[in-house]
């Protein structure tokens, strides 16, 4: 089942940047592509993340949580929205990303040289 979630992650963050790019060929599907690429990258944060007992640990896994839910709202705002107000949340929710996943391997490594 993890193996298969890993998958998923991938696959999804691969399709939402792929969406992202269709937007500039194919502006009918970009929308279409990008939120199911959202929602797969999204769904297998909350799956994915295992518990940590550390406060700062916990924080940022919460942290890039909602930022897969701010990348699954531009999605929608795509739909609704005809003009660029999505860019802003997705603006938002690829920099929470960006801030987690280099905040959470830093603190991995911290709690790596804690143990041995």
């Amino acid at each position: 089942m993890k193996k298969f979630l890993v998958f998923l992650n991938y696959t999804g963050a691969l399709v939402l940047l792929a969406g992202l790019l269709l937007r500039l060929i194919l502006p009918e599907i970009y929308s279409v592509v990008y939120l199911s690429g959202a929602v797969a990258f999204a769904v297998t944060q909350f799956f994915l993340r295992p518990r940590y007992e550390g406060l700062v640990m916990r924080r940022l896994v919460s942290q890039q949580q909602l930022a897969g839910l701010f990348l699954v709202g531009s999605g929608v705002l795509m739909f609704t929205h005809h003009n660029n107000e999505w860019i802003v949340i997705l603006l938002c929710g690829a920099l929470m990303e960006l801030y987690t996943v280099f905040r959470l391997s830093n603190e991995m490594k911290k709690l790596e040289k804690g143990n041995d």
